[in-house]
């Protein structure tokens, strides 16, 4: 079994727990997900079985989308609606002003990781330290908001945000400085992911529906294959002069191999054999002269 599934996660699983009930209804250990979500978030959560799981981290590179509901007034030890009240402001529920300060956070920009995240400092997670009280200063990170859109109004403190975003995004932070540019601090009440690359929240399945799938020896079903989870990338199909060589990590010239449209030296293209099979991903170079070299084997 290899392939991708498109699971829908529910509050109150964490990531982890997800993998764990796949590997038990798919009685396979070679199960790996594709991106943390917390347990009071759900949404899109790709599983990589078998081979596929080569490709988590390209999956977890991915374009992200969220659904966020974002409650003014409110500042919280998590900045999430899970956390300790720190404290809380009187709001002036104001559209035009809320919509201003929304905009000034798309583009590229520097966002501090909160301390209730799994990013590790010194070999320990920030929120082991959070638990323990202790607050340590975190690097920002570059992250890009590509697009926030305001979704409804719900008066007197509540608003609902899409957000298109970079991996690494804490949309909890976003909502917290959000809050911050308007004078009267925020959190996230509630979070939903609704894409991850190509994966959307309208085609994914929960659980209780793979276990469903699994018991009718449907399971297969809910699988999509790695070439299709890899068709965002340009195709580039090895004349069988080159088999050995592909297959062995080497080199492959130009004048072995046809790319379905013109590629530049740092693409990375999606390459298979002259029979077709998914071999790996391979940048494109141009060193006198163009050839591809392995970026991830897959086979």
């Amino acid at each position: 079994m290899d392939g991708i599934l498109n699971i829908r996660k529910e509050k109150g699983f964490t990531s982890h727990d997800v993998v764990a009930v796949v590997r038990r209804i798919l009685h396979t250990k070679k199960v790996g997900h594709t991106g943390t979500l917390d347990p009071d978030a759900e949404g899109v959560l790709p599983v990589c079985v078998g081979k596929a799981t080569k490709l988590a981290d390209i999956i977890m590179d991915g374009k992200k989308r969220y659904r966020a509901m974002v409650r003014l007034g409110i500042t919280t030890t998590t900045e999430d609606a899970a956390g300790e009240v720190l404290e809380e402001k009187p709001v002036d529920f104001d559209e035009k002003k809320i919509r201003q300060a929304v905009a000034g956070f798309v583009g590229e920009q520097k966002q501090i990781p909160p301390m209730y995240s799994a990013i590790k400092v010194n070999g320990k997670k920030l929120y082991e330290l959070a638990r323990e009280g202790k607050e340590i200063e975190r690097k920002a990170r570059t992250i890009t908001i590509f697009a926030i859109n305001i979704v409804r109004f719900l008066p007197p403190d509540r608003f609902e945000i899409d957000v298109d975003c970079s991996k690494g995004t804490y949309i909890r932070t976003l909502c917290s400085d959000i809050g911050k540019a308007l004078g009267c601090g925020a959190h996230m009440a509630e979070l939903t992911r609704t894409r991850t690359g190509s994966f959307a929240l309208e085609d994914a399945i929960t659980l209780g529906e793979l276990q469903t799938m699994a018991d009718e020896g449907r399971q297969e079903e809910a699988f999509l294959s790695m070439e299709a989870a890899l068709s965002d990338f340009p195709k580039i199909i090895v004349s069988p002069k080159s088999t050995k060589m592909l297959y062995n990590g080497g080199r492959v010239y130009a004048k072995f191999y046809e790319a379905e449209k013109e590629l530049t030296a740092g693409d990375i293209a999606a390459v298979f054999d002259s029979e077709h099979h998914l071999v790996g991903l391979y940048e494109v170079r141009d060193e006198e002269g163009f050839y591809i070299k392995p970026f991830k084997m897959l086979i």
